[in-house]
């Protein structure tokens, strides 16, 4: 019977479980380890203590693992794949398949068959896979050039709606439930903050944004329905790659992240615009977890060879 590690590295947080060809034995979490948000001697600190209280939990050697897969935030980056070969090979035993945290989460949804995943948690991004294997995708640009529809969209664009509202005389509550959330009384305050270096975390905004359209602001609800408009028209836009590209039929869209799996309007919104501007795609209910894209990667890859 094999023994197998999953790791779900995202931007945010870190998750791990460590399973038998049947269930699951033991389960861990963490911090983020993404470098660029961490740096490395913090990163490694936490990966490490993370993967031995799952060994721990399980009851198992890390040494006696039999295949690992790792999806990581910022895979594309050749310093961030180094840094998760040396760390995980330094302590886990057999094969290491790498790959991006948003293609653990498509094989979560469709075990490796085609679809379409669309995330949307601190970050956003697209990615369709084909029947073929292909990839395409859309967005996951970073906070500075994209991730629109994200949680750190959602705070930008409700701190940019709120100080608009003041300029023309407009009623919402987002300044004021942002000023409590912060804890801070005045709005030169809330500006020194926004304005700070390193930057708040912009993505914690979003349930305040969401709790403030719950309560009827209009602000507050426009900004999320823009959330979900823009979500759309990056999942149609890797929908009408693929089917220029010769994917035949419906396309089936799967979700993940936290402004989708919490958030309510964002989530609709990018269904009602996905019904005039992509009719074609069907959205599965509910929101994938990307762990389990991992485990399912790591219990079926059988070329050993590395």
């Amino acid at each position: 019977m094999g023994l197998f590690l999953a790791i779900d590295a995202g931007g945010t947080k870190t998750r791990c479980l460590l399973a038998d060809d049947e269930r699951v034995l033991g389960q861990a979490a963490t911090g983020s380890v993404k470098l660029m948000r961490v740096g490395q001697e913090d990163a490694s600190a936490r990966l490490r203590a993370m993967l031995d209280e799952a060994a721990l939990v399980a009851g198992v050697k890390l040494g006696d693992v039999t295949r690992a897969c790792i999806g990581l935030s910022g895979f594309s980056i050749e310093a961030v794949r180094e840094w998760a070969e040396r760390e995980v090979g330094e302590l886990v035993g057999g094969r290491l398949l790498l790959c991006g945290d948003e293609e653990i989460a498509l094989d979560a949804a469709f075990r490796g068959g085609p679809g379409v995943l669309v995330i949307a948690g601190t970050g956003s991004n697209v990615l369709g896979r084909a029947a073929d294997g292909t990839l395409y995708g859309a967005g996951g640009w970073g906070p500075a050039l994209g991730d629109e529809g994200s949680g750190h969209w959602i705070g930008v664009e409700a701190l940019r709606a709120g100080v608009w509202a003041i300029d023309r005389g407009i009623a919402t509550m987002l300044l004021a439930d942002i000023r409590e959330f912060w804890e801070i009384d005045s709005l030169g305050e809330l500006v020194e903050r926004v304005n700070m270096q390193p930057a708040p975390d912009f993505a914690a905004l979003a349930p305040v944004v969401a709790q403030c359209a719950e309560q009827g602001d209009e602000m507050a609800a426009a900004v999320l329905d823009r959330a979900g408009a823009e979500l759309a028209e990056q999942v149609a836009l890797v929908a009408l790659k693929m089917q220029e590209s010769g994917e035949a039929g419906s396309l089936k869209l799967a979700c993940t992240g936290s402004v989708l799996e919490q958030i309510a309007r964002v989530r609709s919104a990018m269904v009602a615009a996905l019904r005039e501007s992509a009719p074609e795609i069907e959205v599965i209910d509910g929101v994938v977890d990307p762990l389990e894209g991992a485990l399912w990667r790591a219990r079926n890859d059988k070329d050993d060879k590395a």
